[in-house]
């Protein structure tokens, strides 16, 4: 399953790669404001106070002048090597374009281990960031634009220092790259160097709070460097796949690789941001190496054999409940622990790709979220370990529940003509097969809504009024996929549909992906965060529907949604903020542009003892694997 403002988990676990890189699939394989003219804008005051840290939600728990997370030993020891398997290859080191596949620590939003951002998101708590490349950030009352002042001390690993007119040259190449950069920061109209050490964001409205936020995400990249040439005197292009190491800021550099096959890489020791209070305690391994691996048996097998894959967060139930039973597992060298998720659950879903003519009409979508027999998978393949989802926002206070609230039907009235009617007369809730009865009666109302949608049965096959079989392609890139997606196409086969599943590696897999090239997909969205804004414009609005590299993978293009996202990019309060994403998750849910799978409220996790580990971790990203140190590495007589 798959998993801007993207979640620090994301980051952590499949962005900053530190087990493993990101990959779409299963979870149990893998699970209002006003628009003002430019030249208005261009001469707002710079005011408002300098801040070391923002937050969307409340004042952080941290005062600006703290020294590390409170979770953190901030005198963790420094050295050894991390091992992780990761699955699939990689033929770049550029992953700011569509082209090609980036290697593990490398992200397309976000530093990953090679880059720093103007702010660091917070990993303990939620829409919090603190300073980095800048040292703080003000802006005006009315969020019309930010400025960032750098910090001094921040350098590049070749020494020199990070300008202002690194900053700016990123934020406008970024842009131009890849559709999610695009989309993220489409209301920022200019980036200027206004000072020595200051660059100020000018934006095209007023009052969009989380956008001086979302500028501390931008990914800071050396100028210098991508307009310079390479050791064979030929210009470099930040458009184009590349398998240079490229220059960075971050706490790692690339040492050494074996294309498609490993990546290591390997602590910076002058590394500027050693002693940033996001930093200290962190990073503590020497180098970190990943290993490629064809599927999840080849990668399972590398963990259980030891030293090459020393930890794993593990998504297989079956794996779980059955699996940990070699020898290093039973001796204690291998140890599990479950950890509380703390985090907002995004979608999990079979993903119907909505752009094509057999999902359009919603009685279909429907039907086929009728056919879902969750309970049963359930009970049968996942050990009764999972919760079914029935929200977008699952496991927070952002998911709708029962009939709007008068905050929600505020937003939802002047839409009434553009949504379902059940937004406003019924409780979404998704079928339960908890009876040897319910197959029959949900099966049967599926087969009553593709009637009315035009469909028919003939010798035994769903047919549309021109003869056609309804089919439907699963597209999966792991051998593993078949264990959850056979027994629904079984279930679909049951209506006459007949339904089919394609494994196609994962190069190929990323690449129909980017380009919707698939008619149905069984994937986790990107996590989200519980101060959702500027991204929803790239996984729900129309002018993401059809851009490649967008993260709307159902293709969903409906005017209310467009107008909900507004809603919540421009809440004024939290209080708005939480009834408009309530509203937005009740249309989708209603439109049935997925169908929703499971969850799990708990993080698996399976480790090799060599780690030394802080008494807790994070509340909010529920796992900080940075945090830890290797044992070994640690001073004679020092507890682990």
């Amino acid at each position: 399953m798959t998993f801007l403002r993207p979640s620090r988990r994301q980051m952590l676990l499949a962005g900053a790669g530190f087990a493993f890189a990101p990959r779409f699939g299963f979870a149990e394989d893998a699970p209002a404001g006003g628009e003002a003219p430019a030249a208005k804008l261009a001469a707002t005051p710079l005011d408002g106070d300098w801040k070391a840290s923002t937050s969307l939600i409340g004042p952080s728990k941290y005062p600006g002048d703290f020294k590390h997370y409170d979770y953190v030993n901030p005198d963790a020891p420094k050295g050894g090597t991390v091992r992780s398997a990761t699955l699939g290859t990689y033929d770049s080191f550029n992953p700011f374009i569509v082209r090609g596949t980036p290697a593990a620590g490398l992200v397309n939003f976000g530093g990953g281990l090679l880059y720093d951002t103007l702010m660091e998101q917070s990993v303990d708590e939620a829409a919090t960031s603190h300073a980095m490349v800048a040292e703080a950030v003000r802006y005006p009352a009315d969020f019309r634009s930010a400025t960032f002042r750098l910090d001094p001390a921040a350098r590049w690993h070749d020494g020199r220092p990070i300008t202002a007119a690194d900053v700016v040259w990123s934020f406008e190449t970024l842009k131009t790259l890849h559709p999610q950069w695009a989309t993220y920061y489409k209301n920022v109209i200019a980036a200027e160097a206004t000072g020595e050490r200051e660059v100020t964001f000018r934006f095209d409205q007023a009052n969009n709070r989380e956008l001086p936020a979302i500028m501390g995400d931008l990914t800071i990249l050396p100028k210098h460097w991508w307009e310079g040439t390479d050791a064979k005197d030929a210009k470099r292009d930040i458009s184009q796949p590349t398998l240079e190491p490229p220059l960075g800021s971050g706490p790692y550099r690339i040492e050494s690789f074996d294309t498609g096959r490993s990546i290591r890489w390997k602590r910076v020791p002058d590394y500027w941001a050693a002693m940033s209070p996001t930093r200290v305690g962190r990073y503590n391994a020497d180098e970190i190496v990943y290993s490629y691996f064809r599927d999840q048996n080849a990668s399972w097998d590398a963990f259980r054999k030891g030293g090459i894959d020393d930890w794993r967060i593990e998504y297989s139930s079956q794996r779980w409940s059955e699996g940990y039973d070699f020898p290093a597992a039973k001796s204690g060298k291998v140890i599990r622990k479950t950890l509380k998720s703390y985090g907002v659950e995004s979608m999990q879903a079979f993903v119907l790709n909505n752009r094509l003519p057999k999902f359009a009409d919603r009685r279909v979508r429907q039907a086929l979220t009728l056919a879902f027999d969750f309970e049963t998978m359930n009970r049968t393949l996942f050990f009764g370990l999972n919760q079914r989802i029935s929200s977008y926002w699952a496991n927070s206070e952002l998911a709708a529940t029962g009939l709007p609230t008068p905050a929600e039907l505020k937003l939802l009235e002047p839409l009434r003509d553009q949504v379902p009617p059940e937004v406003f007369t019924s409780e979404f809730k998704l079928p339960v097969y908890d009876t040897p009865a319910s197959a029959r009666t949900y099966l049967r109302q599926a087969f009553d809504l593709l009637q009315a949608a035009g469909y028919a049965m003939r010798n035994s096959a769903l047919v549309d009024a021109k003869g056609q079989p309804f089919t439907v392609e699963f597209l999966g890139d792991d051998p593993s996929d078949n264990r959850v997606l056979d027994p629904f196409v079984q279930q679909l086969g049951r209506l006459g549909i007949r339904a089919n599943v394609r494994i196609v590696d994962a190069n190929q897999y990323t690449a129909r992906m980017r380009a919707f090239d698939f008619e149905a997909v069984a994937m986790k969205y990107y996590p989200q965060s519980l101060s959702p804004g500027n991204e929803q414009r790239d996984f729900w609005s129309s002018g993401a529907a059809d851009a490649p590299g967008s993260r709307n993978y159902a293709g969903v293009k409906s005017p209310a949604v467009d107008r909900l996202i507004d809603a919540i990019v421009f809440a004024p309060d939290r209080e708005t903020q939480v009834a408009a994403t309530r509203a937005l998750d009740r249309v989708m849910l209603w439109n049935f542009f997925v169908v929703p799978q499971w969850f799990r409220a708990d993080i698996w996790l399976a480790y090799w003892n060599r780690f030394g580990m802080p008494e807790r971790q994070p509340e909010y990203t529920s796992i900080d694997p940075y945090s830890w140190w290797i044992a070994e590495a640690a001073p004679a007589g020092a507890a682990p």
